[in-house]
């Protein structure tokens, strides 16, 4: 209806609608206090197919008498039950292809991660068991290389044809500075006797005091007492007016600087590893602080021939371990591929026999100038070169122990977890856990 001006309706007008305010949004909030009971069974949290599971029944299969035969907690007497070998051989061998190398590492994840857990099986781990394990089996390990490789050959998977062996130089535990000359190493010796005086005499005076500092002095004396005795050595490699260079570490005293794959100069060592090339399998395993790999090849050929009871029947390596001493040293043996080093004398071709050469070394050149023998050697880069890059990536950069022996204790490690890899990968994991 229309209205008249100046007349206004009398119904009065609706008021607005309020604007609702806004609600507190609603949220499932963490609530860490809450007590759950939770059922757990490590054997379904890891899966049936996982490697830890293949890994586990190696160690299982294994004659561990070298582990069991030193402990000393025995049915029937006092003391705390010991942990069970095969345990710690399984930690370390996952470990090792999983890249972990800490055993602060390992102990962590004994209690984090769901497969260490399994391997474990609720027995309670400590870094210092575990990194006592890793260097003080040796032995232990490298019966197991032994072994592990005896099996694949009983498969015909390992002929011992051709083995490809090559050194990779490993970062040592120590720094450039701990190398010292002769004067500061006898006044370093000095001093830490002095120390280990004073020290046993604040003993004396308070037998309730600390022994930490004591057990630290001692063991410097003697690290800086074996960098002496290592010298003479180390000074009768120079020339007689540089012999007063020679330095030695006072923190691992059988490391040697070396140069490093990057050009650089480290303290490190040379480990050696010999690899079947049709397998890829490692079947011998050294070490040594030597800076080359000069002298290298005959130990490694006895030493196959003392593991498997047979030389293999070529062995190639590059231009570094060719020296003539080692070629005819093996030749009755294995036949060696090996570079020739190119003549000084550019009109002389390389593979002629000089008048000079031992019929091995002559038939060594001579080979080397074929075809076949030149198609042969290229099987070498592709194998020991492959399982030295392996080796990097399951972390073989830098070694946490010290000491020549120790150090050839790290490479059985990578050797036998290497190993039991290609097995697993060759599909041979059955006559390789059961090789009894």
């Amino acid at each position: 209806m229309t209205m008249l001006p100046g007349f206004e309706s009398s119904t009065p007008k609706a008021a607005p609608e309020p604007a609702l305010a806004p609600g507190a949004p609603r949220l499932r909030e963490a609530n860490r206090t809450q007590v759950c009971l939770r059922p757990v069974d490590l054997e379904s949290l890891l899966p049936e197919d996982h490697r830890v599971r293949l890994i586990w029944a190696y160690v299982a299969g294994l004659e561990l008498t070298l582990l069991y035969r030193p402990i000393q907690a025995v049915d029937g007497e006092a003391g705390r039950p010991a942990t069970d070998p095969k345990i710690l051989l399984a930690l370390w061998l996952y470990a090792t292809l999983e890249g972990v190398g800490s055993a602060r590492a390992l102990d962590r994840l004994c209690t984090t991660h769901v497969a260490y857990q399994w391997l474990c099986g609720g027995v309670p781990m400590n870094y210092h068991t575990l990194a006592d394990f890793r260097t003080g089996h040796g032995a232990c390990l490298d019966t197991l290389l032994t072994q592990g490789v005896a099996a694949l050959m009983a498969a015909g998977l390992v002929e011992l044809e051709r083995v490809a062996q090559d050194g990779v130089r490993v970062r040592a535990s120590a720094g450039a500075a701990s190398f010292r000359r002769r004067q500061t190493l006898e006044a370093c010796l000095a001093a830490a006797e002095a120390q280990v005086q004073t020290l046993r005499a604040e003993l004396e005076a308070d037998p309730g005091a600390t022994t930490a500092r004591q057990r630290a002095a001692r063991e410097r004396q003697a690290r800086v007492a074996q960098a002496l005795a290592h010298l003479p050595a180390l000074e009768a490699k120079k020339k007689p007016d540089e012999r007063t260079k020679a330095r030695a570490s006072t923190t691992d005293p059988e490391a040697r600087v070396m140069k490093m794959a990057d050009g650089g100069y480290r303290p490190a060592y040379n480990l050696q590893f010999a690899t079947d090339t049709g397998a890829q399998v490692i079947v011998g395993v050294d070490a040594s602080n030597a800076g080359t790999d000069h002298g290298q090849l005959a130990p490694m050929v006895d030493q196959i021939e003392a593991r498997h009871a047979e030389a293999p029947g070529a062995t190639l390596v590059d231009g570094g371990f060719a020296t003539k001493e080692d070629i005819e040293a093996v030749s009755d043996r294995t036949t060696v591929y090996a570079p020739v080093q190119k003549p000084k004398d550019p009109t002389r071709a390389p593979h002629v026999p000089l008048p000079t050469d031992t019929p091995a070394v002559a038939a060594w050149r001579e080979r080397m100038g074929t075809p076949e023998a030149q198609a042969i050697y290229r099987e070498r880069a592709a194998t020991a070169e492959c399982v030295n890059a392996q080796a990097r990536n399951r972390g073989l950069r830098q070694l946490c122990v010290r000491g020549l022996a120790k150090a050839r204790t790290m490479a059985l490690w990578y050797a036998v977890a290497h190993n039991l890899a290609r097995a697993i990968a060759l599909g041979a994991v059955a006559g390789f856990l059961h090789r009894g």
